[in-house]
């Protein structure tokens, strides 16, 4: 930040600003928690038992801190810390799928505004009678793809549908597609012949002209069969090269990926949502329950974990695959 000329690219200084303003906001953090620990050492080194609630007390606050900074301590993959890109997409269920989708959508608005991290609607297909198709955001926050990466697969619902006329019980399931936002991504190189551009009229929410051109943009790449498409910026431009951000992000994570399995889910738009894909089902009925088939971490709270409390979830899957 000390070399001349590091502001001239303001867009590029407010990045490194602002990493750099969280790095030393982590760091502050283990600092504290040495000194209280040091401070809390000596006090216990006094032997005085008159202060022995207070000692308790302040020794459960650190242990409480420690587990927290621990926790942040697991971030460290190569994109952890990066904004992340999630898709959502209704799978077997008809119009309970969709608005299941619809209900996820907003799970994850919670939990980002809880997480003090900013969404930005990149994409939004609506159903036709309810609910949401298909809808593409961008998570705007440090770690937010360390966090989300644990919510990628199917999610399962299970309740008394509301567009049943009879009260049947119906089972639904939408996917959750996590890539890390990896920026222009300049070591993976799109070649025009690989790829086509359509636009059309975008139909979610829009500025002047927004829904009155043809501003919105769909790119195909032709050679892994990858969609993506961009309709919630004002300009052809701005959806384009937004588009072209989340293309060249995921053929950076596909060119990553280990296994066929992870080459196969990130090729297509989504892989199949349905029966015994589930990572976690959410039963309203004929009881309530959230459990995760993963790691068997379940909670009763169901409209807790709707209303966005899902960093429990979160947190048990990464510790488990430390």
């Amino acid at each position: 930040m000390q070399e001349i000329g590091f502001w001239n690219d303001t867009a590029k200084a407010k990045k490194i600003a602002t990493a750099l303003a969280q790095l030393r906001e982590e760091v502050g953090a283990w600092d504290r928690l040495f000194s209280d620990i040091q401070n809390l050492e000596e006090v216990c080194a006094d032997g005085d038992q008159e202060f022995s609630q207070e000692i308790e007390k302040e020794f459960e606050n650190v242990q409480k801190r420690f587990s927290e900074l621990e926790f942040e301590a697991l971030f460290a993959g190569q994109y952890d810390a990066n904004n992340a890109i999630v898709a959502l997409h209704a799978g077997t269920g008809g119009v309970d799928a969709m608005d299941w989708t619809e209900m996820l959508a907003r799970m994850y608005a919670r939990f980002c505004e809880k997480m003090k991290w900013k969404v930005k609607i990149l994409d939004e297909q609506r159903g036709g009678e309810a609910g949401i198709k298909t809808i593409t955001f961008e998570v705007i926050g440090r770690h937010a793809y360390g966090h989300l990466k644990a919510e990628h697969g199917v999610h399962r619902l299970v309740r008394i549908s509301p567009f049943d006329a009879e009260g049947m019980r119906h089972t639904s399931f939408a996917l959750v597609e996590v890539i890390p936002d990896m920026g222009s991504a300049k070591e993976i190189e799109v070649r025009p012949e690989d790829v086509r551009i359509d636009v059309f009229r975008a139909s979610g929410h829009g500025g002047q002209s927004v829904n009155t051109t043809d501003s919105a943009v769909r790119i195909t790449h032709l050679p892994t069969g990858i969609v993506v498409s961009c309709q919630n910026e004002r300009s052809q431009l701005q959806n384009k090269e937004t588009a072209l951000r989340y293309l060249k992000s995921k053929l950076q994570k596909l060119a990553e990926s280990n296994t066929e399995e992870e080459k196969k889910a990130l090729r297509g738009s989504y892989s199949e949502a349905a029966w015994g894909n589930q990572i976690r089902s959410y039963v309203l009925n004929p009881y309530r329950l959230v459990k995760d088939h993963r790691t068997h971490h379940e909670t009763q709270d169901v409209q807790g974990v709707l209303d966005g409390e899902i960093l429990p979830f979160i947190e048990t899957f990464l510790r488990t695959r430390v």
